[in-house]
């Protein structure tokens, strides 16, 4: 006669998440206090935390692009800044600034408000090139160069950027290097019927009550730090790289592109998906977390060829096109 197992296998971590997935929890509570849906954008933003990268958020004005970033740092404690870039904004304006000492004689630096934790920049593509190579460097390097002197960034050191897609009048185009600093582009849709009568309910519901002062805050910086090394420990199969590399090199030889995305994208995809894992409570990779996670790490790191774009194609029907034709592993 033979034996059968009753109980089913379980699986067995290899690594302690229990702590990260009850944070990542915690922070989504807080957040659906005051925001309704847009549950991929907080998602894709707190995995940007994770894998300790930058995300550029895209929608048309009152989708809660702002609010969201600015709620989510309030669950950090850490610091927060927000600039508003305009077309006027200078290096000196988020950079900082030598004053002369009188007293001293000598000169002292004044830091900006890019000297902080979490950055929200409102309206990034509204401020001039100058200002621009100035971000490029301290979201690269996480360092600033003030009178040939580097200063450090403090981490965590996160930008996170909106850009309205419609409005042109005032705007400058973010130039394709720095696009590619960004961990993801976070495309923010319209909110369902259901939601927005939810919004309204809120919105009566809440009164005089100011949102900002609703939201307690889940990590500090140690944590925050900690998370992002077990991240770098998440499993990742050799058959997966080769997954992630297929796709990313499929954007250099495809007919609907001109320009195709770099080995940074295939490094940011391992990354994000190692986080995306995580928050699921799984210590590896799968080909779902690789495929959910690169629609928004290649979107803005691809372009169109002239005579596509004329046509009405889109970079995420050309990613999605990249996805559906690579061999999934078994």
């Amino acid at each position: 006669m033979e034996e059968t197992n009753e109980n089913p296998i379980e699986f067995n971590s290899r690594i302690d998440l229990k702590n990260l997935q009850d944070a990542v929890q915690q922070i989504k509570d807080e957040l659906s206090k005051v925001i309704i849906g847009q549950h991929d954008m907080i998602e894709l933003l707190i995995i940007s935390i994770l894998a300790d990268g930058h995300s550029l958020i895209e929608g048309v004005p009152g989708v809660a692009k702002t609010v969201t970033a600015k709620l989510l740092a309030k669950t950090m404690q850490v610091d927060f800044s927000r600039i508003q870039f305009t077309p006027d904004l200078m290096p000196s304006d988020i950079l900082g600034t030598s004053i002369f000492n009188v007293k001293t004689s000598e000169f002292e630096f004044k830091k900006g408000p890019i000297f902080s934790n979490i950055i929200l920049i409102d309206e990034i593509n509204r401020a001039p090139a100058k200002t621009q190579a100035a971000m490029f460097e301290v979201m690269a390097e996480r360092q600033i160069t003030i009178d040939g002197i580097e200063n450090k960034m403090q981490a965590p050191f996160l930008v996170f950027a909106t850009q309205n897609p419609i409005e042109q009048e005032g705007t400058y185009a973010l130039p394709e290097a720095q696009l590619d600093r960004f961990l993801f582009k976070i495309n923010v849709g319209y909110p369902s019927v259901e939601e927005e009568v939810k919004i309204l309910e809120g919105h009566h519901h809440r009164k005089s009550a100011v949102a900002t002062e609703m939201i307690k805050p889940i990590l500090n910086a140690k944590q925050i730090a900690e998370y992002q090394e077990i991240i770098k420990s998440i499993i990742i199969e050799d058959n997966l790289l080769k997954y992630i590399a297929s796709i990313v090199n499929n954007t250099r030889n495809n007919g609907n592109l001109y320009l195709g995305a770099s080995p940074r994208a295939s490094i940011a995809i391992m990354n994000a998906a190692k986080a995306m894992a995580a928050i699921n409570g799984r210590d590896f990779v799968t080909p779902d977390d690789i495929k959910k996670v690169s629609p928004s790490v290649l979107r803005h790191r691809i372009i169109l060829t002239p005579e596509r774009e004329m046509e009405g194609f889109t970079a995420e029907k050309a990613v999605m096109q990249i996805i559906e034709t690579i061999e999934i592993p078994r």
